[in-house]
């Protein structure tokens, strides 16, 4: 598909409503209410080149449906007054350390369990290793990833909204990520098809993969600890950030994560430290 036909259907893809099919809720949203942090920080290791074309993805998305766009690298940004004035923030491939502190940590913490929301997207599950409650929120930490390729994934809830006009059957070069430490409470809605891989690496597939066979999330929500959490591993290529089809993943996971925020603030938070154990 040449470049002009592919920013023509993005166009398209984009501008069209977003709205999810039935059983889930948050399929309108009011854009001009919706503000969205890009927070961008990563901490000492490998950082991925994907992150500018992520960000500039976002603000156009921002620019076309109307919600406003902040993006920031600098951890400062995490106190409760700056972060109650946002309906959801995006982790768009950060990895590793991204908080210079623990009170930074616990303002995050705390914005989630007053019922803020979180976009993590590519290799966000590589953020905080060290931090127990931010992977339970995550739905898991990252353990490993095959090389890039193509492959499938799989689209398996076909009725949520983050998912709707996705091929079925999805075949796109990525990285398929795996995780340790899996929380129990996510709720996949895409996967990697494992079947669909290279073969020269089948032994560390089959160990990273478990308990799963076949099929392994590629992308989850969840409703953790007050807060809306949705996360795709998709997103390596900085190329994804220009395919209409990936974009249109990505904007519906926004919307469907601020259809769920319905007031943002501190007056459901109730940890006192960031370890503090989550309260069911």
């Amino acid at each position: 598909m040449n470049t002009f036909v592919n920013r023509i259907l993005l166009c398209l893809l984009v501008l069209l409503p977003t709205t999810g099919s039935k059983g889930y809720a948050g399929d309108k949203v009011d854009w001009k209410q919706v503000k969205v942090l890009v927070y961008t920080r990563n901490g000492k290791g490998y950082v991925h080149d994907n992150i500018p074309n992520a960000v500039n993805r976002i603000q156009k998305l921002g620019q076309q449906h109307g919600f406003k766009v902040d993006v920031s690298d600098n951890p400062s940004v995490f106190t409760e007054e700056n972060l109650k004035q946002y309906t959801l923030l995006v982790f768009p491939s950060t990895n590793n350390d991204v908080f210079e502190t623990d009170e930074q940590r616990l303002v995050f913490r705390r914005y989630i369990e007053s019922g803020g929301g979180l976009v993590g997207i590519h290799s966000v599950t590589g953020t905080e290793r060290k931090w127990k409650w931010f992977k339970m929120m995550l739905g898991g930490t990252f353990a490993w990833h095959a090389r890039f390729q193509k492959y499938t994934i799989k689209v398996i809830d076909p009725d949520h909204p983050s998912v709707q006009g996705l091929p079925k059957i999805w075949e796109k070069g990525d990285e398929c990520y795996f995780m340790k430490e899996m929380y129990p409470g996510i709720h996949a809605v895409l996967a990697h098809d494992l079947t669909t891989l290279q073969e020269n690496e089948r032994e560390k597939i089959m160990t990273f993969s478990i308990p799963f066979t076949d099929l392994y999330p590629a992308t989850w929500y969840q409703h953790f600890d007050g807060g809306h959490i949705w996360i795709t591993a998709l997103g390596h290529d900085k190329k994804d950030y220009e395919d209409p089809v990936f974009v249109q993943h990505i904007i519906q996971g926004i919307q469907f994560v601020a259809g769920q925020v319905k007031k943002t603030g501190y007056s459901k938070a109730y940890a006192g430290s960031r370890d503090e154990p989550v309260r069911y």
